[in-house]
């Protein structure tokens, strides 16, 4: 199926020749959809989108759309799909806010049904969003993370790669790589199930275990710990939280359950 009869297709688009375009689906602006790619019924891309090969977005999405920010004065604005991402019925992709500034999605992202990505968010590869989560603006999460349903991410913070964010919570601070939370946004446990589908190897995940017990259970302080664990810490398992933590944060960093284990 090429383009539906019913569909509105803006003469600024570029679609590609292999792409389908269901019914109803309007598309407006100079919007890109790569090969492959299925756009499904009631669905509607506007402004300056770029969609990589081989998406597909189910029906009543909504990308590009204006930022919800107040400042916002109609300066030119993007919104980037990765290929291979999947978006559910009912998500919305906001383009970002600031001259030349993007929302960008990685490849293979799963974006659930009613999902809400806010303006200049910056997703890696392979992350979840589960059902009903919300993240605002200027949120970043990292590579393989997991946003579980119903879950509120404050703007401008940070959910680091490989870890696995509670359902039914709000998060205000950033949360480590490698990280479970609980419904308060706090610190549990490590994602260890992850670590293990992923390969890491036994001395690699003790490795992690000791970086989490130095960040959380020595005392050592913030201006302190990245150096710390740049010297106590065995393998290069342990670089995405070094650099996590070496990074500036706006929100800080979240803090640890006294139940965590």
């Amino acid at each position: 199926m090429p383009i539906h009869a019913t569909a509105v297709v803006d003469p600024q688009a570029d679609i590609h020749s292999s792409a389908q375009i269901a019914s109803y689906v309007v598309i407006d602006g100079p919007v890109t959809v790569g090969a492959g790619c299925v756009i499904e019924p009631f669905t509607r891309l506007t402004g300056s989108v770029e969609v990589g090969p081989d998406c597909r977005i189910h029906s009543h999405v909504a990308i590009g759309d204006i930022p919800q920010d107040r400042r916002f004065a109609g300066e030119n604005t993007r919104c980037v799909i990765g290929a291979g991402s999947i978006l559910r019925e009912g998500a919305t992709v906001h383009r970002a806010t600031g001259e030349g500034n993007a929302t960008i999605i990685g490849e293979r992202c799963f974006l659930m049904t009613n999902a809400h990505v806010g303006h200049n968010c910056v997703l890696g590869n392979d992350v979840t969003l589960i059902s009903g989560s919300l993240l605002g603006g200027h949120v970043r999460i990292g590579d393989k993370a997991v946003v579980s349903g119903n879950t509120a991410v404050h703007q401008f913070t940070r959910i680091g790669f490989m870890s696995m964010v509670a359902g039914v919570s709000a998060v205000v601070q950033d949360v480590p790589p490698f990280a479970m939370t609980d419904h308060r946004g706090r610190v549990v446990g490590l994602n260890l199930v992850g670590l293990k589908r992923a390969g890491y190897t036994a001395e690699q995940r003790e490795d992690i275990k000791t970086a989490f017990k130095l960040l959380y259970r020595s005392g050592i302080a913030s201006a302190q710990i990245v150096e710390v664990l740049r010297s106590e810490c065995r393998t290069d398992a342990v670089a995405p939280l070094i650099e996590f933590l070496a990074e500036t944060s706006s929100r800080g960093i979240c803090a640890a359950s006294r139940g965590g284990r």
